[in-house]
């Protein structure tokens, strides 16, 4: 990439706005920090290649979940032929509020450790989902049809059920 100021610091503003999309994406499929911080600066520079060729014809949002999540999916790959991996456990989220009732708890730690279970893509849907995003956004992020987000979302919410099922 050419030393351009005026590119750099346009795309220095996105990311400091919009950080928290990268550190949603490395919170759901890594586990330790420092494999978080490894994913964090491998996201930052995916974007910072794929900037140039940005053209607006989505949301700035769009654009680094599309890139954050398919840089996150295949580093997830990679590093399932590697056993010393642990991706995503439950101390990634965080709860709320403390002051829930030991039930609600149990349950979100059942979701979590549930969602823990799925696939790379399967990870991506969820995370867009609970982040209210619309199928219709969730597949121009992750790149496959409307009509599949809302199979995959079906097949998603029944393979959580099920998992869910076996633990209790």
């Amino acid at each position: 990439m050419t030393n351009n100021p005026i590119l750099e610091k346009k795309f220095l503003h996105i990311i400091g706005e919009n950080q928290g999309i990268i550190h949603k994406v490395c919170n759901m499929y890594c586990d330790a920090e420092e494999d978080r911080h490894d994913l964090f600066q491998e996201i930052v520079a995916q974007l910072w290649k794929s900037f140039p060729t940005f053209r607006n014809e989505s949301k700035v949002t769009t654009w680094m979940y599309r890139v954050g999540l398919n840089t996150a999916i295949t580093t997830f790959k990679k590093s399932k032929r590697r056993p010393d991996r642990n991706w995503l456990s439950y101390e990634n989220f965080q709860v709320a509020d403390e002051n829930h009732e030991a039930e609600t708890e149990e349950s979100i730690k059942m979701l979590h450790r549930a969602v823990a279970q799925l696939t790379g893509i399967e990870k991506s849907i969820i995370l867009l989902f609970l982040e209210n995003k619309k199928y219709e956004e969730i597949a121009e992020i992750t790149g496959i049809t409307q009509n599949y987000v809302r199979v995959k979302m079906n097949r998603i919410k029944k393979k959580l059920k099920i998992l869910m099922d076996k633990e209790e």
